[in-house]
C-alpha cells in the first residue's frame, strides 16, 4: 500500500468490482478512452491489474479515499506497451464525481515517488489523446514534458477513430 494524506493506493479486491464498473460505464469518464465498458470488460481490467501486481510488483492500483474508503478509481504504473515498450507507463482513471479535487495529482505524484524509489528506470512515460486536456494538464503539473515528434497512432485503437492519435509525455528520473 501507498498512503498519502487523503488516499490509499492498494492492490485490487473483489469488492472493488462493482464500484469500478460504475466508473467505467460513465460516458464522461470514458470519453477519451473508448466506449463505456461492460461488467465483463471492467472485471477483466481488474484481473489484468492483479496479474501485473503478482508478476511485476506494481500495477494501476485501486485508489481509495482514506476517510470513507470510497473507491475513486485507479492510479499507478505498468510496463509500457507499444510505442513505449521497455518503459514504465503511469496512468490514472478516476470517477467523474472525484474530478477537480486534486486526487489524481496527489496519487500520480506518489506513484512517481514510488517508481524512483523502487524501480531502476531512467524515465516514466504517459500517453493520452490530444483532446484530453485534463490528462495532459496533469502530466505537465507532474513535471512531465511532451515528447517532441512523439505523437503516434495507437495500435489498439481502430483506424478512423477520433481517439487513434495519441501524444506522449515523459519525465526523467530526478538527479
Amino acid at each position: 500500500m501507498i498512503e498519502t494524506e487523503r488516499l490509499v493506493l492498494r492492490p485490487w479486491r473483489d469488492d472493488d468490482r462493482a464500484p469500478y464498473h460504475a466508473i467505467c460505464r460513465d460516458p464522461e469518464v470514458m470519453r477519451f478512452l473508448g466506449s463505456v465498458q461492460s461488467r465483463a470488460e471492467s472485471d477483466a481490467a481488474i484481473d489484468r491489474m492483479i496479474s501485473s501486481q503478482d508478476e511485476h510488483g506494481f500495477c494501476f492500483w485501486a485508489v481509495e479515499r482514506r476517510d470513507d474508503k470510497a473507491l475513486l478509481g485507479f492510479c499507478g504504473l505498468l510496463p509500457g506497451k507499444p510505442p513505449i515498450v521497455d518503459e514504465i507507463e503511469i496512468g490514472w482513471r478516476l470517477g467523474s464525481a472525484f474530478w477537480g479535487r486534486g486526487y489524481a495529482t496527489e496519487a500520480a505524484a506518489v506513484c512517481l515517488d514510488w517508481a524512483w524509489a523502487r524501480l531502476d528506470v531512467p524515465s516514466v512515460a504517459a500517453i493520452t489523446v490530444p483532446a484530453n486536456t485534463r490528462s495532459w494538464g496533469l502530466m505537465e503539473r507532474l513535471g512531465m514534458e511532451r515528447v517532441r515528434n512523439g505523437d503516434f497512432d495507437h495500435p489498439d485503437v481502430p483506424d478512423g477513430s477520433p481517439l487513434k492519435r495519441h501524444i506522449l509525455y515523459r519525465i526523467a528520473r530526478p538527479c
